[in-house]
Protein backbone atom coordinates (compact mmCIF):
# COMPACT_ATOMS: atom_id res chain seq x y z
CA UNK A 1 0.00 0.00 0.00
CA UNK A 2 1.16 3.60 -0.93
CA UNK A 3 0.64 7.01 1.42
CA UNK A 4 -2.09 8.80 -0.74
CA UNK A 5 -1.64 13.22 -0.09
CA UNK A 6 -2.53 16.06 -1.20
CA UNK A 7 -0.88 19.48 -1.03
CA UNK A 8 -2.70 22.64 -0.60
CA UNK A 9 -0.67 25.81 -1.28
CA UNK A 10 -1.12 29.10 -2.45
CA UNK A 11 2.72 29.20 -3.63
CA UNK A 12 2.97 27.27 -6.97
CA UNK A 13 6.76 26.97 -6.30
CA UNK A 14 6.23 25.57 -3.25
CA UNK A 15 3.86 23.33 -4.74
CA UNK A 16 5.86 22.37 -7.37
CA UNK A 17 8.88 21.97 -4.75
CA UNK A 18 6.30 19.25 -3.13
CA UNK A 19 5.85 17.29 -6.42
CA UNK A 20 9.75 17.11 -7.10
CA UNK A 21 10.25 15.87 -3.97
CA UNK A 22 7.33 13.41 -3.70
CA UNK A 23 8.64 11.79 -7.41
CA UNK A 24 11.75 10.75 -5.57
CA UNK A 25 9.88 8.57 -2.88
CA UNK A 26 8.17 5.70 -4.30
CA UNK A 27 5.52 4.98 -1.41
CA UNK A 28 3.65 8.13 -1.36
CA UNK A 29 1.11 9.06 -3.71
CA UNK A 30 0.26 12.80 -4.58
CA UNK A 31 -3.44 12.95 -5.82
CA UNK A 32 -3.81 16.33 -6.26
CA UNK A 33 -2.44 20.06 -5.51
CA UNK A 34 -4.28 22.62 -4.81
CA UNK A 35 -3.38 26.49 -4.39
CA UNK A 36 -6.63 27.54 -2.41
CA UNK A 37 -8.22 26.04 0.37
CA UNK A 38 -11.84 25.86 -1.00
CA UNK A 39 -11.18 23.44 -3.33
CA UNK A 40 -9.27 21.34 -0.91
CA UNK A 41 -12.11 20.98 0.85
CA UNK A 42 -14.59 19.87 -1.75
CA UNK A 43 -12.30 17.53 -2.58
CA UNK A 44 -12.29 15.94 1.07
CA UNK A 45 -16.01 15.96 1.54
CA UNK A 46 -15.72 13.21 -1.43
CA UNK A 47 -12.58 11.60 -0.93
CA UNK A 48 -10.46 9.40 1.33
CA UNK A 49 -6.56 10.14 1.91
CA UNK A 50 -4.16 9.61 4.46
CA UNK A 51 -2.37 12.80 4.44
CA UNK A 52 -2.64 17.01 3.61
CA UNK A 53 0.52 18.67 2.88
CA UNK A 54 -0.78 22.33 4.15
CA UNK A 55 0.24 25.45 4.00
CA UNK A 56 -1.29 27.90 6.48
CA UNK A 57 -1.25 31.24 5.24
CA UNK A 58 -3.46 31.36 2.19
CA UNK A 59 -5.83 33.98 1.08
CA UNK A 60 -10.06 33.54 1.89
CA UNK A 61 -9.38 30.43 3.58
CA UNK A 62 -5.96 29.73 5.85
CA UNK A 63 -5.07 26.32 6.09
CA UNK A 64 -6.43 26.26 9.82
CA UNK A 65 -9.60 27.02 8.71
CA UNK A 66 -9.49 24.13 6.62
CA UNK A 67 -9.02 21.79 9.37
CA UNK A 68 -12.13 23.61 11.12
CA UNK A 69 -14.16 22.86 8.13
CA UNK A 70 -13.88 18.82 8.21
CA UNK A 71 -15.47 16.58 10.28
CA UNK A 72 -12.83 13.53 9.79
CA UNK A 73 -9.22 14.77 9.57
CA UNK A 74 -6.46 12.66 7.86
CA UNK A 75 -2.64 13.16 9.42
CA UNK A 76 -1.66 16.61 8.72
CA UNK A 77 1.86 18.33 7.95
CA UNK A 78 2.06 22.02 8.09
CA UNK A 79 4.42 23.45 5.47
CA UNK A 80 5.13 27.14 5.88
CA UNK A 81 7.88 29.83 6.24
CA UNK A 82 6.21 30.93 9.83
CA UNK A 83 7.48 29.36 12.94
CA UNK A 84 5.39 30.89 15.08
CA UNK A 85 2.53 28.73 14.08
CA UNK A 86 4.31 25.99 15.54
CA UNK A 87 2.33 26.04 18.91
CA UNK A 88 -1.12 26.43 17.22
CA UNK A 89 -0.61 23.84 15.15
CA UNK A 90 -0.62 21.65 18.52
CA UNK A 91 -4.21 23.12 18.97
CA UNK A 92 -5.24 21.65 15.66
CA UNK A 93 -3.65 18.13 16.55
CA UNK A 94 -1.52 18.22 13.51
CA UNK A 95 1.57 15.72 13.03
CA UNK A 96 4.69 17.26 11.79
CA UNK A 97 5.39 20.81 10.85
CA UNK A 98 7.63 21.78 7.88
CA UNK A 99 9.68 25.11 7.72
CA UNK A 100 10.53 26.48 4.98
CA UNK A 101 12.65 26.23 2.68
CA UNK A 102 11.72 22.76 3.21
CA UNK A 103 14.83 20.40 2.96
CA UNK A 104 14.44 16.95 1.06
CA UNK A 105 15.65 14.79 4.08
CA UNK A 106 13.66 16.76 6.83
CA UNK A 107 10.69 16.36 3.70
CA UNK A 108 11.37 12.21 3.61
CA UNK A 109 11.92 11.75 7.81
CA UNK A 110 8.45 12.76 7.98
CA UNK A 111 6.39 11.06 5.50
CA UNK A 112 8.44 7.81 6.55
CA UNK A 113 6.70 8.58 9.67
CA UNK A 114 3.28 9.06 8.28
CA UNK A 115 4.04 6.34 6.69
CA UNK A 116 4.43 4.00 9.57
CA UNK A 117 1.64 5.16 11.15
CA UNK A 118 -0.87 4.58 8.27
CA UNK A 119 0.63 1.05 7.87
CA UNK A 120 -0.57 0.61 11.66
CA UNK A 121 -3.53 1.87 11.34
CA UNK A 122 -4.04 -0.63 8.55
CA UNK A 123 -2.87 -3.58 9.85
CA UNK A 124 -5.00 -3.06 13.10
CA UNK A 125 -7.92 -2.42 11.13
CA UNK A 126 -7.37 -5.58 8.77
CA UNK A 127 -7.40 -7.75 11.87
CA UNK A 128 -10.44 -6.52 13.06
CA UNK A 129 -12.45 -7.07 9.55
CA UNK A 130 -10.80 -10.56 9.80
CA UNK A 131 -10.94 -12.09 13.20
CA UNK A 132 -13.99 -14.39 13.79
CA UNK A 133 -12.94 -16.54 16.24
CA UNK A 134 -15.66 -16.19 19.20
CA UNK A 135 -14.72 -17.03 22.87
CA UNK A 136 -16.39 -16.06 26.26
CA UNK A 137 -12.92 -14.97 27.74
CA UNK A 138 -9.33 -14.48 28.37
CA UNK A 139 -6.43 -15.15 30.33
CA UNK A 140 -3.90 -12.15 31.36
CA UNK A 141 -0.67 -12.32 33.58
CA UNK A 142 -0.81 -9.66 36.44
CA UNK A 143 1.75 -9.92 39.43
CA UNK A 144 2.90 -12.69 38.91
CA UNK A 145 -0.54 -14.81 38.63
CA UNK A 146 -2.95 -15.79 35.59
CA UNK A 147 -6.53 -14.36 36.00
CA UNK A 148 -9.62 -14.83 33.78
CA UNK A 149 -11.75 -12.30 32.48
CA UNK A 150 -15.10 -13.08 30.86
CA UNK A 151 -15.06 -10.91 27.85
CA UNK A 152 -18.62 -9.58 28.19
CA UNK A 153 -18.17 -7.87 31.54
CA UNK A 154 -14.97 -5.57 29.82
CA UNK A 155 -15.66 -2.58 29.42
CA UNK A 156 -12.62 -1.01 28.08
CA UNK A 157 -8.81 -1.16 27.61
CA UNK A 158 -6.59 1.59 28.32
CA UNK A 159 -2.69 1.53 27.22
CA UNK A 160 -0.40 3.03 30.07
CA UNK A 161 3.24 2.72 28.56
CA UNK A 162 4.72 -0.83 28.43
CA UNK A 163 1.66 -1.56 30.52
CA UNK A 164 -2.39 -2.20 29.63
CA UNK A 165 -5.04 -1.52 31.75
CA UNK A 166 -8.30 -3.72 31.56
CA UNK A 167 -11.18 -2.26 33.09
CA UNK A 168 -14.27 -5.01 33.87
CA UNK A 169 -16.95 -6.10 35.57
CA UNK A 170 -16.13 -3.60 38.78
CA UNK A 171 -12.34 -4.18 38.43
CA UNK A 172 -9.25 -2.96 37.12
CA UNK A 173 -6.45 -4.79 36.21
CA UNK A 174 -2.69 -4.28 34.71
CA UNK A 175 -1.10 -6.68 32.89
CA UNK A 176 2.23 -6.23 31.03
CA UNK A 177 0.96 -6.54 27.19
CA UNK A 178 0.89 -4.58 24.12
CA UNK A 179 -2.46 -3.61 22.38
CA UNK A 180 -1.61 -5.99 19.42
CA UNK A 181 -1.04 -9.17 22.01
CA UNK A 182 -4.40 -8.11 23.88
CA UNK A 183 -6.11 -7.63 19.79
CA UNK A 184 -5.28 -11.23 19.13
CA UNK A 185 -6.90 -12.64 22.08
CA UNK A 186 -9.99 -10.93 21.75
CA UNK A 187 -13.33 -11.58 19.36
CA UNK A 188 -13.02 -7.99 17.46
CA UNK A 189 -15.99 -8.03 15.78
CA UNK A 190 -17.15 -6.82 19.69
CA UNK A 191 -14.76 -4.79 20.34
CA UNK A 192 -13.58 -0.95 18.71
CA UNK A 193 -10.45 1.18 18.56
CA UNK A 194 -11.25 4.45 19.51
CA UNK A 195 -7.77 5.87 19.97
CA UNK A 196 -4.21 4.78 20.30
CA UNK A 197 -4.49 4.65 23.82
CA UNK A 198 -8.26 3.15 24.16
CA UNK A 199 -10.31 -0.51 23.13
CA UNK A 200 -13.84 -0.11 23.75
CA UNK A 201 -16.48 -2.84 23.82
CA UNK A 202 -19.12 -2.18 21.78
CA UNK A 203 -22.07 -2.93 24.03
CA UNK A 204 -20.62 -1.10 26.86
CA UNK A 205 -20.95 2.58 24.66
CA UNK A 206 -23.06 4.48 26.68
CA UNK A 207 -22.72 7.91 24.78
CA UNK A 208 -21.16 8.74 21.40
CA UNK A 209 -20.27 12.39 20.75
CA UNK A 210 -17.88 14.11 18.54
CA UNK A 211 -14.87 13.86 20.31
CA UNK A 212 -15.67 11.30 23.28
CA UNK A 213 -17.53 8.23 24.58
CA UNK A 214 -19.32 7.32 27.27
CA UNK A 215 -18.40 3.82 28.79
CA UNK A 216 -18.88 2.89 32.52
CA UNK A 217 -19.72 6.58 32.87
CA UNK A 218 -16.14 7.69 32.10
CA UNK A 219 -15.44 9.95 29.20
CA UNK A 220 -12.92 8.38 26.87
CA UNK A 221 -11.11 10.59 23.86
CA UNK A 222 -11.69 9.37 20.02
CA UNK A 223 -8.03 9.74 18.42
CA UNK A 224 -8.12 11.59 15.03
CA UNK A 225 -7.59 8.25 13.22
CA UNK A 226 -10.33 6.65 14.86
CA UNK A 227 -13.32 8.98 14.01
CA UNK A 228 -14.17 7.26 10.65
CA UNK A 229 -14.60 4.19 12.75
CA UNK A 230 -17.00 5.89 15.25
CA UNK A 231 -18.98 7.40 12.69
CA UNK A 232 -19.55 3.83 10.63
CA UNK A 233 -20.03 2.76 14.33
CA UNK A 234 -23.22 5.76 15.12
CA UNK A 235 -24.96 5.31 11.66
CA UNK A 236 -25.37 1.49 12.32
CA UNK A 237 -26.44 2.34 15.82
CA UNK A 238 -29.02 4.89 14.25
CA UNK A 239 -30.55 2.42 12.17
CA UNK A 240 -31.03 -0.49 14.73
Amino acid sequence: MNLSCIAVDDEILALNKIKRFISKIDFVDLKYCFDNAKDAINYLKANQINLILLDIEMPEITGFELLQNLKLKPYVILTTAFDHYALKGYDFDVDDYLLKPIQFDRFLKAMEKIYDNVKKDYKLNLMSENKTEEKDHIFVKSSGKIIKIFINEIYFIEGMKDYLSINYKDSRVLTLMSFNEIINKLPQNNFIRIHKSYLVSKSKIQEIATNELLVNDQKLPIGKTYKKNILDLKIRFSNQ
